[in-house]
């Protein structure tokens, strides 16, 4: 039997006003993840439960069938086990974003103009971080680079009582004063941001960026801070072996800390310009190297809610219907298979950032098909009247812990 799951991030939504009050689920023309659906178990499903934040760390987890309440010990240092960073029981990890601000003297009174610096390349990203670590790297504070616009920011005896760091992709175009932590331990961590825009609002990279017509990645933006994380091997608690497919370091690095299949993938970048051919195509090999489960997460979706893009979100989905699951469906037949088809949380395009509703989702079991919805979408799989309110169960349903 071979699992696979296509993880949509952010895909499910609010009704939204342009598309006539239907959401981006509605409207996509996706007949590959709709005739899944029409022979599927349909329903709804809580990926994060109450008291947690709705980030793709604790959805991810929770879908994967890991307990966030038991074992998440923040974001950051899941991405920095992407990276390669070693980390210490005594450091903390920090999400360290590159991001754009407005051009305000006070750092309060500057708005947070985009969460991702115009989707920076990770070429002139890695030449920022290493000016960074240059002039603010010390004995207590490394930085990492990344990819893109995500890089790592490791404190030496470092805590995580840090107050609200806030997430920058929450406060797109809003002034970031009052999004400030104000725990005196943040105090350092928020001086590093301020001196990170004098550095770097007339570095080279950033005014060749200018006359490109790009935005310039003038400033670090610290979150999502936690220590050396804990997971049980994927193997040992499924007695399955999988493999994660991800452009991002969040989900490569919960795939490496539960000792799964990490591919490096050519070409994928978490945005609707990713390479979803290769993605597929690294999927497959996974199959064929003999992962039993394969996880393929698409960041598009969700980057697309984030920014407020409906069209582009619209044919993201149609994108994965078209490029990845189709094939994949492909690929799958004349084997034993089952998959599962989820977003891991809403990203709602009218407030642009996570929520923690439940999402729709479907498994389909080649070898016991069954009448589900001709479409899903987060109308008809409410309909269904199934739920699922233990988000990990997710994982066991799939592959047979629980009927």
């Amino acid at each position: 039997m071979k699992y696979l799951v296509l993880l949509l991030d952010g895909m499910a939504d609010y009704p939204v006003p342009e598309l006539s009050g239907k959401t981006p689920m509605e409207v996509a023309h996706k007949p590959n993840i709709d005739l899944l659906s029409s022979k599927s178990e349909v329903g709804l499903c809580k990926t994060v439960a109450d008291g947690l934040s709705p980030g793709s760390d604790v959805a991810n987890l929770s879908v994967l069938g890991y307990d966030p309440m038991v074992c998440y010990t923040g974001r950051s240092p899941l991405e920095a086990a992407s990276i390669g960073v070693n980390l210490k029981e005594t450091d903390v990890s920090m999400r360290c974003n590159l991001v754009t601000l407005s051009d305000e003297e006070d750092y309060a009174d500057k708005t947070m103009v985009d969460y991702c610096a115009d989707d920076i390349s990770t070429e002139e990203a890695e030449k920022i971080i290493e000016f960074i670590e240059a002039e603010l790297g010390n004995d207590i504070y490394k930085f990492y680079s990344g990819v893109s616009y995500r890089h790592c920011l490791v404190i030496q005896n470092g805590t995580t009582e840090l107050g609200k760091m806030t997430p920058p992709h929450d406060i797109s175009g809003r002034v970031v004063g009052e999004y400030l932590s104000k725990a005196d331990a943040a105090k350092p961590l928020l001086e590093l941001m301020k001196k990170s825009y004098e550095l770097l609002k007339d570095h080279p990279v950033n005014l060749e960026r200018i006359k490109r017509g790009k935005r310039p990645a003038n400033s670090i933006w610290l979150w999502g801070e936690g220590r050396k994380p804990q997971l049980q091997d994927f193997k040992e608690k499924n007695k399955i072996t999988g493999g994660i497919v991800s452009a991002v370091d969040l989900l490569r690095g919960i795939g490496k800390c539960a000792n799964m299949s990490v591919p490096i993938v050519t070409g994928a970048t978490g945005y609707i310009d990713s390479d979803f051919t290769a993605k597929k195509n690294a999927a497959i090999s996974l199959f064929e190297q003999g992962c039993d489960l394969v996880y393929i997460h698409m960041e598009a979706p969700d980057e697309c809610g984030h920014r407020g893009e409906v069209q582009n979100k619209i044919k993201s989905i149609e994108i994965i219907d078209e490029q990845v699951v189709g094939p994949m469906m492909d690929y799958l037949k004349g084997t034993p298979h089952r998959i599962l088809v989820m977003p891991d949380h809403p990203t709602p395009l009218t407030i642009k950032t996570h929520v923690s509703d439940p999402v729709p989702y479907l498994i389909y079991n080649s070898e016991a098909e069954v009448s589900g919805p001709a479409t899903i979408n987060e109308k008809t799989a409410a309909e269904t009247g199934v739920k699922i309110d233990f988000g990990p169960s997710v994982m066991d349903k799939l592959i047979g812990k629980l009927s």
